[in-house]
């Protein structure tokens, strides 16, 4: 897989496909590129189709111990300011979503499209904070295996983790989650943790949005989506059925439908 050298990150990523739209896709936090593989092979014949590994995370690596939402966006600018030239359809799902929406309201010269996947503007709540700094210090200190049960229930929507035929499909999933590493995949999710609330960001995105969400999702439940369409001027928003926070694996066709007419139609 190719690599391209930022200033303060080695970033991976995937190029596939050719057309005369680039997507450019971003992935969840716990995560990389490899998310995104059924909709990157749905959507290759049509349009080029790229997918990077945010640093700390898949196979990037950040050379300045920064994870911060800030250098996250700084890294998205760099990426397709490099890789591409004229304006990109962006998919972020969660934390890339939350890159997506600085992005369209910073940098609209670099956005065509947008599309928003179980994200949200706002910042997490004291609880959730408390929450989630306990299961990352369990897999800094001991490893995943204490918090794998609630990571999973996270993640993933109570359809897809009760359904015994993709029982496979589970145990896949928690391998690839697992094979981030350990002492940086902690410094990535303190990044979003920590993260500000995005909500002034909304009145400047101009660019027609598409937002997705699991009607199953825990962290980003519908509601939040609801107020991203309400508040972004040209968006719409589709709810998956039976879909939780990551629902590009746990419903691909029912994601690659939205987003291939999303960009086709709207």
């Amino acid at each position: 897989m190719p690599i391209i050298e930022l200033k303060n990150a080695t970033i991976n990523y995937v190029e596939e496909g050719k057309g005369k739209d680039t997507i450019v896709f971003c992935h969840g936090l716990l995560w990389s590129h490899w998310m995104f593989h059924n909709q990157i092979s749905h959507l290759k014949s049509k349009y080029r189709v790229i997918a990077f590994d945010f640093r700390g995370q898949g196979k990037s690596v950040a050379k300045d111990n920064k994870y911060d939402m800030d250098t996250l966006f700084d890294d998205a600018v760099d990426i397709i300011e490099k890789l591409c030239d004229k304006p990109v359809i962006f998919a972020g799902l969660s934390m890339g979503g939350y890159v997506g929406i600085a992005l369209a309201s910073k940098r609209p010269d670099l956005v065509k499209k947008l599309i928003l996947m179980e994200s949200t503007t706002d910042a997490e709540t004291p609880e959730s904070i408390s929450k989630y700094k306990m299961l990352n210090n369990l897999v800094k200190t001991v490893g995943y295996w204490p918090v794998e049960n609630s990571i999973m229930s996270i993640m993933f929507g109570k359809n897809f983790i009760s359904n015994k035929d993709r029982k496979e499909d589970y145990a896949f999933f928690l391998k690839k989650l697992k094979e981030n590493n350990r002492s940086t995949i902690v410094k990535a999710t303190e990044g979003v943790i920590n993260r500000k609330s995005s909500e002034d960001y909304l009145p400047n995105i101009k660019c027609k949005t598409l937002v997705l969400v699991g009607s199953q999702d825990v962290p980003c439940p519908v509601e939040k989506s609801e107020f991203l369409r309400d508040n972004i001027k040209n968006a719409r928003l589709e709810i998956i059925e039976g879909a939780g926070h990551t629902g590009t694996l746990e419903e691909p066709q029912k994601y690659n439908k939205a987003i291939s007419d999303f960009i086709e139609n709207d």
